[in-house]
């Protein structure tokens, strides 16, 4: 029997320095501290608009850990969904400020930007079409130039993150 999840919970991040994380998560994205464990040396911090207990926890390892190897096994980015197109236009100047700002690319059914935390993990902030206009890419993800001008012209004020994405489903 298949393992059926509804969608991903929370993830978890190995960092140099925990306060450092912390400090990073809390001013780029708006975290909270949910909840901090010390005998672990780790915080788990939740977005403003979760229903989660925590999205995100941090598990400080001291900065003689390994750094993070881009091209090497493990996991290349986490995926951060808005709510609108014109959130996105936020998030780029946010990261661009937090000296964070990594790129931009358009996925179709996605338009996304993207940063590094301090320890270098890779995020994307994305986007995401209403549903029932994914046409051609409802089975494609392309890797195509940005034009968030002509994004935010067509789309401004679409609220896609709570948008029906099966039958009977909700994001």
């Amino acid at each position: 029997m298949e393992i059926s999840p509804v969608r991903l919970n929370h993830a978890v991040l190995f960092v140099a320095d925990l306060e450092r994380a912390e400090r990073f998560y809390t001013d780029v994205f708006g975290m909270v501290v949910a909840a901090r464990e010390p005998r672990a040396n780790a915080a788990f911090l939740r977005l403003p608009r979760s229903g989660n207990h925590h999205d995100l926890g941090l598990f400080g390892v001291g900065p003689m850990a390994a750094p993070k190897r881009r091209g090497g096994i493990g996991l290349y980015h986490l995926a951060w969904q808005l709510d609108t197109i014109d959130e996105l236009v936020q998030a780029r100047q946010t990261l661009k400020d937090a000296g964070a700002y990594t790129g931009e690319s358009s996925h179709g059914a996605t338009k996304s930007v993207y940063g590094t935390d301090p320890d270098g993990n890779e995020f994307e902030i994305m986007w995401m079409l209403p549903r029932a206009e994914w046409g051609e890419y409802e089975n494609a993800a392309p890797v195509d130039a940005l034009d968030l001008d002509a994004e935010v012209t067509r789309w401004a004020g679409v609220r896609t993150a709570g948008q029906i994405v099966a039958e009977g489903e909700r994001a």
